[in-house]
């Protein structure tokens, strides 16, 4: 097995585990369709590259190596991901009505730059993904070749496999769009992904 094959396997394993990237896209996508998950999985896949360029200059180390960069990385991660889930439990308790316009549920509507801020914020911020990339990635550089080159590469790998992925995953979800609409159904769904995206959250706070 070349290292490229057990680079595509591992990547491939890591996107398809659920986690914080696939409660986002399910909940943006049942926010705004398909093209709201579509598109905050273009922002999350975007954030690989910088976790890549980082990892190749030794950043990450350097995150790794002092505590409080370390810890501030993981309180912002933290924080952004409690916000997501009490957004959705704000949307439940100002008792949003989920009217249909042309076609499209009011109060979810689609926005490019939201859906895309949101996407990068979740990945940038989520510190498992810039320590998988910073013990990960260096196993694959090869040391007489710029190391920056190389890591984008492999970011762009990994970015064409979670985009097919999450991308698949949106199209799932857009199949219950008659159901979601229900607004007792969207209610719910909001309770449960928001609920995840809390614990999910305090999950990132508390551990070592």
């Amino acid at each position: 097995m070349t290292a490229l094959t057990t680079y595509l396997i591992a990547i491939t394993l890591l996107t398809i585990t659920p986690g914080v990237d696939t409660m986002l896209v399910i909940r943006n996508t049942a926010r705004g369709g398909w093209r709201d998950g579509a598109v905050s999985s273009l922002g999350i896949c975007s954030a690989l590259f910088l976790h890549a360029t980082i990892s190749a200059v030794g950043i990450s180390v350097i995150l790794l190596q002092a505590a409080w960069a370390f810890s501030l990385l993981k309180m912002a991660g933290a924080g952004y991901l409690i916000w997501l889930g009490l957004s959705s439990w704000l949307k439940i308790l100002k008792q949003e009505k989920f009217e249909i316009v042309n076609g499209k549920p009011s109060g979810g509507a689609f926005l490019v730059q939201r859906s895309l801020r949101e996407g990068f914020l979740s990945n940038i911020l989520n510190p498992k993904t810039a320590i998988f990339y910073m013990a990960f990635l260096p196993q694959f550089i090869n040391p007489a070749q710029s190391a920056i080159l190389q890591s984008l590469f492999l970011a762009g790998l990994h970015f064409v496999i979670a985009m097919i992925w999450q991308c698949l995953l949106a199209l799932m979800v857009k199949q219950l769009k008659i159901w979601l609409q229900r607004p007792r159904v969207n209610q719910v769904f909001d309770g449960v992904t928001g609920t995840v995206m809390i614990a999910l959250g305090l999950r990132v706070a508390t551990e070592s």
